[in-house]
């Protein structure tokens, strides 16, 4: 038999987790202060879920708009540094329309999203319809920038999958900096 939360006293309760006898006025009243305070509360909580959720948001849509600003930033420097290169992939002759693409898929290698000698002048029909053209870009690329660094990428290629990339804003801002640098 539960105890009344007015009362202190047990009673027979007619409702599963019933709390108040109900028997009087009193414990009516003091039920239905009960019920209001704990919808105040219950508000309450859901504003403060509300505002970290928008804050969240907010975070979010600041994050997503610099990586677009990096990643337009980094791919304009590398347009402009590959500029009369042939295309990384097959060797067509520089066009203006060459794009910036990955040899690791920056969506599958977010660690080496941005990095430099990952990205490189390729034509539109090598790095969208042959989805980079792996293997050829894999045999041009130690020309372009020698056979250490070359390596050196592999390897990070292949520890990548072992670390889970998380940008932050700071790391962005780190990035777009040395990308001024570097013009």
């Amino acid at each position: 038999m539960p105890k009344c939360k007015h009362h202190k006293t047990k009673f027979i309760a007619k409702y599963f987790n019933q709390k108040y006898c109900l028997e009087d006025d009193e414990c009516i009243k003091a039920f239905n202060e009960f019920v209001k305070e704990s919808k105040e509360k219950q508000k309450v909580k859901q504003k403060k879920e509300f505002a970290i959720v928008e804050i969240k948001y907010n975070e979010d849509k600041k994050l997503t708009a610099a990586l677009l600003n990096t990643k337009t930033q980094v791919h304009a420097y590398v347009r402009k540094r590959d500029e009369g290169k042939d295309c990384v992939s097959c060797g067509k002759a520089y066009e203006s329309s060459f794009e910036a693409g990955h040899h690791y898929s920056a969506y599958s290698y977010l660690t080496l999203k941005f990095n430099l000698d990952n990205i490189h002048g390729q034509c539109k029909y090598c790095n969208r319809h042959l989805e980079s053209n792996f293997d050829n870009y894999a045999l041009r690329l130690p020309e372009r920038i020698g056979q250490e660094r070359y390596n050196n990428l592999v390897e990070l290629a292949g520890i990548d999958k072992q670390f889970e990339k998380v940008w932050n804003l700071e790391n962005l801002k780190e990035i777009r900096n040395n990308i001024k640098q570097l013009k």
